[in-house]
């Protein structure tokens, strides 16, 4: 399984409205393409800003290739999503997942 790692910063008073694009586009893009095994976005409010790391799983690299193309690793950041935006990592990071433990997947 793969881990594809990125991050941003949002202004404060975007953020609310980065995580609505996040939550009404991107997850249900990223559920419909074949071989995405889940998603954790995480946040935290800083001084000005407030800090977005995005963590997709995906059983392969051939996986992301569906979602991000032959540029795997440039990151897709669409026009509306960059506007809410201050910063953000123009390149992501793919580990291998090496250990994997989450009680939610239990059944």
């Amino acid at each position: 399984m793969i881990g594809r790692h990125w991050r941003g910063l949002a202004y404060r008073e975007r953020a609310d409205a980065y995580q609505e694009h996040l939550e009404r586009h991107t997850l249900p893009q990223l559920r419909s393409i074949p071989g995405h095994r889940g998603a954790y976005v995480l946040r935290r409010e800083q001084r000005d800003e407030v800090e977005f790391v995005v963590l997709t799983l995906w059983d392969s690299l051939e996986a992301v290739r569906l979602f991000a193309g032959d540029e795997y690793e440039t990151a897709v950041v669409p026009a509306e999503a960059r506007e809410l935006l201050l910063t953000f990592d123009e390149k992501v990071v793919h580990y291998q997942v090496a250990i994997e433990q989450s009680p939610a997947l239990r059944g």
